[in-house]
């Protein structure tokens, strides 16, 4: 009786707390804490999730924690915040999916949306005009980071290094799309997985953290897969009806409402496509939205791309937020009849809600297979490719953000099918180009962190802009 008695007794818990113990409202709490600590990056983000959702809470184990994360890699879109999804859905179900990704968004959402309005209002006012051409040298330095950093991980190999030069030609000289190069490095690497070659098997992937070590055993979730994450076809069938109505029905309204010539119906077919094609995370696209936003639709100029970027990386959440600017600014420069604030605000939120509405889809969706596959060699191959190619990509867009910031003329050479944008040396713009290499100087030579360069260079951009009389 005493048994049965203290078995009830446990079962006997409030309707919030699931069978781990770990209350419902604690996990918002420690979410919004995650989300306001959200800068940096994907690297910063995820190593700050890990610090708080692993080791001091030991809410998951470590290997549960990398299994997610290898996952949120191989998806398009922002690989924390979807491992962010990843981890609440696996605790509270889907609303604490939900709430875990919502709350990582929210505050880069809201602080990119009121600096989009500033910088509407006042871009072209002196001291605003002097602080971005100060944060670009600083975005130009942080790029080129990227790009080292990434590739001392992906790039172990003479295959890798030769997918990265691949990926970077492609796109430089032949203008290839960027969704052909992405698709085209995965197939790669997953046939070479398939096939067992070890060039593909031994590069990429996430090495252990620093810091403890949680085993899934000593977790709160354990090492099992819970009741809610078994794989179920009404599950998947519910999951994929109300994705297809939250994201394609705004589109679809859109087309019959407005018709394929507003800019509002353009910047929802474009940033859903793009949210099918953002593997590598925002560095890659950026060189895809550059070039669609500026010269394909005329959205932005080639230097606002770096302003827009500059936002992100001085604000919590994912640095492809950047895109919410483009949607904003493309849709203030083509209001039609709405006011040019109203349409820029319309435009920035039907931005973000096509970009981040896929990610709860591709999380919803995947999680419950990947629950079932601990380790899978061809899609850890074509994860490594997809992240060599992604070296090349990030490259092109620093070569492609410093020939339209540090020169002011550029022309064109076409020779044998080749495309390749050549800087006229005598436009160059000293000032630029002096505060640039001090930024790469400041990342490479002397490490300075990310927010003190960017701090940094905006100082140094206002005061250049008092003395020239910018400012």
């Amino acid at each position: 009786m005493h048994d049965t008695e203290a078995l009830h007794h446990r079962e006997a818990k409030p309707a919030d707390v699931p069978s781990h113990g770990i209350p419902f409202g604690e996990a918002v709490r420690v979410w919004a804490r995650v989300a306001a600590l959200s800068f940096g990056g994907p690297a910063g983000q995820i190593a700050v999730m890990h610090r708080i959702i692993v080791e001091e809470k030991r809410w998951i184990g470590e290997t549960r924690f990398l299994h997610a994360l290898n996952y949120c890699t191989l998806l398009p879109g922002p690989e924390a915040q979807q491992l962010a999804i990843y981890i609440g859905w696996l605790l509270h179900k889907t609303k604490g999916g939900l709430v875990a990704g919502t709350l990582f968004v929210l505050p880069g959402a809201l602080a990119i949306m009121a600096l989009s309005w500033i910088y509407a209002l006042f871009g072209n006012v002196g001291p605003v005009e002097a602080l971005f051409f100060g944060l670009k040298a600083a975005v130009l330095a942080i790029v080129l980071e990227a790009v080292l950093r990434i590739g001392r991980r992906a790039l172990r190999n003479k295959v890798m290094v030769g997918l990265a030069a691949a990926a970077f030609m492609a796109l430089a000289f032949f203008r290839a799309p960027f969704p052909l190069v992405v698709f085209a490095a995965g197939l790669i690497g997953y046939v070479g997985g398939r096939l067992g070659w070890e060039a593909f098997l031994a590069s990429g992937g996430h090495g252990k953290f620093a810091g403890k070590y949680v085993a899934d055993t000593d977790s709160a979730l354990g090492e099992g897969i819970p009741e809610h994450a078994l794989l179920k076809r009404s599950w998947l069938l519910k999951v994929a009806a109300w994705g297809v109505l939250l994201w394609g029905g705004p589109l679809l309204l859109l087309l019959l409402f407005l018709g394929e010539a507003s800019v509002f119906t353009a910047i929802g077919v474009f940033f859903s496509k793009m949210a099918m094609v953002t593997f590598g995370g925002a560095y890659a696209v950026l060189s895809y939205v550059a070039q669609q936003a500026v010269e394909h639709y005329h959205w932005l100029k080639p230097g606002e791309m770096l302003d827009g970027l500059a936002m992100a990386e001085t604000t919590p959440g994912p640095l492809i937020m950047v895109t919410q600017f483009v949607g904003f600014m493309g849709a203030y420069r083509m209001p039609g009849s709405l006011h040019p604030l109203l349409a820029g605000t319309l435009g920035g939120l039907l931005t973000t809600w096509v970009t981040f509405v896929p990610c709860f889809l591709w999380i919803f969706l995947g999680a419950p297979f990947m629950e079932k596959m601990r380790s899978n060699k061809a899609l850890a191959a074509a994860l490594a490719a997809i992240t060599a190619a992604v070296v090349g990509v990030i490259l092109n867009l620093a070569v492609w953000f410093a020939l339209h910031v540090l020169f002011g003329t550029l022309y064109e050479m076409r020779a044998f099918g080749m495309t390749v944008d050549v800087p006229v040396f005598s436009s160059v713009n000293i000032p630029s180009l002096a505060l640039t290499v001090g930024a790469v100087i400041a990342v490479f030579r002397f490490k300075v962190g990310t927010l003190t360069v960017l701090a940094a260079c905006a100082l140094l951009g206002i005061v250049y802009g008092a003395i020239v009389g910018l400012a």
